[in-house]
C-alpha cells in the first residue's frame, strides 16, 4: 500500500542524520537543563559530570536518571526549566500511585507535541478528508487534547467527545460518520459491545482506523476489536512525563511503534543494575525529550519493558521501533514468589472466548497470597446452574495455571456486572500490605 507521512523528511532520515540530530539536540538540552532546573544540576554535580562531558549521544550513559520519585519530589515547581510567564498550560498525571506528576508546556512544546500526533494520525492512515473522533479524556490526562491537537494538524474534522456518555458517542459517530476513533483500548471494546447492542455491523459502522493508548492490551485483544469494528486498530505511547501520547506510534505494519526520535531519545536499561543494554535486549526504556523547554527531563525511567530494534520496516520509516511494553517493573505483581503480568490473564481470557472484561484481587491471608480473578460471562455463556458456573471456572482456572504457573480462584460473574472503564480500567485490586 502508498505509505503516507506527515514529515517525510525526519521520519525516513537515514539512522546516521537522526543521530547527528540527536547528538547536537542533547548538548544543547544538557547544557539548558544544568542551568536551569536546580535540582537535576545537584544530581549532576553529586555525579560529577558536567554539560561539558557531553560531546554527543555517546556520552549519555554519564548522564543521572530520573524517576518518578525524583519528580515528586521535585513538586510541584521543581523541575521547570523556563519562566512560569513563558508556560501556557500543564497536564498531570492520575496520581494513582502517590503524588501528582505536574508537566509544564511552552507553546512550542505543545505545536511538537501536536505534530508527533499528526504523525501517528497519517500513519494510521488519515488525512484532511478524515472525520476524527477524540474519546480520551481532555483536562489534566494527556489524552484529550494531544490526539485532538494532531487532529488539527492533519487537519480532519476533529469530535472532540472527550471520554464517556456513550450512547452520544454513538450518536455522533453514526450521524457525522467518523472514520477514525482514538481512545483507550478498554473503551474501544465497551463502544464495539454498546454498538453490537444497537444492532450495528462492523459493515455499517463508518469507521476504518482506530488509534488506542494509555493501557496495555494483548494482540487478542487488538484483533478483537478490529473484527468488531471493521477497523485497523494502531497503537500509541506516550508519558505525560515526556509529553504524552505521540512519543511513539504504529504504522501499516502493526510490529512494534516507531519512536520521534527527533524528539526523544530512547535508551534500553537493566532495571536493576542501570546498565545500557545492546540494540534487541529486553529491559526498562528510558526517555530523554530532547527538545522540550518546560520540563525537559533527561534519562526518566519510565518503567516499561521492552525491546528497541532497527530492523527495517516496510513502511519506509527509518525511526527506531518500540515493541508494545511486555508489562512494568512496578505493576509487575509477585503472588506467591511468581511473577504475574495482567496482561498475561488478558491473553487467557481471550484465548478461552471471553471478552477482557476482568479484575485480579490479591489480598495475604496470615502468611499466604491469595489470588482471585472475576471474569465476566459473555451473554451466551450465561449460565445460571451452579454445576455449570463451576465447571466452567475450573477450566479457566486451569488454563491461567498453564499461561501462569499458580491456580487462581476463578469466579464467574454475570454480564456487565464489573463495572466499565471510560478510562483507564482498573484491573488490579492489591489488598496486601507490602510496604
Amino acid at each position: 500500500m502508498e505509505q503516507n507521512y506527515y514529515q517525510k523528511e525526519i521520519e525516513t532520515m537515514p539512522v546516521d542524520k537522526i543521530k547527528e540530530l540527536q547528538s547536537e539536540k542533547l548538548i544543547k538540552q544538557v547544557k539548558h537543563v544544568y542551568e536551569n532546573v536546580a535540582y537535576y544540576r545537584d544530581l549532576m554535580d553529586k555525579k560529577g559530570v558536567s554539560p561539558d562531558d557531553i560531546k554527543g549521544i555517546e556520552d549519555l550513559h554519564k548522564l543521572p536518571f530520573l524517576s518518578k520519585a525524583d519528580l515528586r519530589d521535585a513538586y510541584p515547581y521543581g523541575l521547570l526549566a523556563t519562566p512560569i510567564k513563558d508556560c501556557v498550560r500543564i497536564h498531570s498525571t492520575s496520581g494513582t500511585t502517590g503524588k501528582r506528576v505536574v508537566a509544564f508546556y511552552t507553546q512550542n512544546d505543545i505545536d511538537l507535541w501536536d505534530d508527533c500526533c499528526a504523525r501517528a494520525i497519517v500513519a494510521a492512515g488519515g488525512t484532511d478528508e478524515d472525520i476524527c473522533q477524540v474519546a480520551y479524556g481532555y483536562g489534566l490526562f494527556t489524552g484529550g487534547l494531544g490526539l485532538h491537537g494532531g487532529s488539527h494538524k492533519v487537519g480532519c474534522l476533529t469530535l472532540p467527545m472527550s471520554s464517556g456518555f456513550t450512547e452520544r458517542q454513538i450518536q455522533f459517530m453514526t450521524d457525522l460518520n467518523a472514520t477514525i476513533l482514538c481512545c483507550t483500548p478498554s473503551y474501544a471494546a465497551y463502544i464495539a459491545e454498546s454498538l453490537k447492542e444497537q444492532g450495528y455491523t462492523p459493515d455499517n459502522i463508518p469507521l476504518k482506523a482506530g488509534i488506542f493508548g494509555a493501557e496495555p492490551w494483548t494482540e487478542e485483544m487488538r484483533r478483537g476489536i478490529e473484527r468488531d469494528l471493521g477497523i485497523k486498530a494502531y497503537d500509541i505511547y506516550g508519558l505525560t512525563e515526556t509529553t504524552g501520547p505521540g512519543v511513539a506510534f504504529e504504522c501499516s505494519e502493526q510490529k512494534g511503534m516507531h519512536i520521534n526520535e527527533d524528539h526523544f531519545l530512547a535508551e534500553i536499561i537493566d532495571p536493576d543494575t542501570g546498565e545500557v543494554l545492546p540494540e534487541g535486549e529486553k529491559g526498562e526504556l528510558v526517555f530523554t525529550a530532547l527538545d522540550k523547554e518546560a520540563f525537559p527531563l533527561l534519562r526518566y525511567r519510565t518503567r516499561d519493558i521492552c525491546v528497541l530494534s532497527r530492523k527495517k520496516c516496510s513502511c519506509g520509516r527509518t525511526l527506531i521501533k518500540m515493541a508494545k511494553p511486555m508489562g512494568r517493573t512496578d505493576d509487575m505483581l509477585i503472588i506467591r514468589g511468581v511473577n504475574v503480568f495482567p496482561s498475561q490473564i488478558e491473553t487467557v481470557l481471550l484465548n478461552e472466548g471471553y471478552q477482557p472484561n476482568y479484575q485480579i484481587i490479591v489480598d495475604r491471608v496470615g502468611n499466604n497470597d491469595t489470588f482471585d480473578v472475576n471474569v465476566e460471562m459473555n451473554p451466551d455463556q450465561f449460565t445460571d446452574t451452579v454445576s455449570g458456573i463451576t465447571s466452567l471456572e475450573k477450566k479457566l482456572s486451569n488454563a491461567m495455571k498453564l499461561m501462569l504457573g499458580i491456580n487462581p480462584a476463578v469466579h464467574l460473574v454475570p454480564p456487565k456486572s464489573i463495572a466499565r472503564s471510560e478510562g483507564k480500567a482498573v484491573r488490579v485490586i492489591d489488598k496486601r500490605k507490602l510496604h
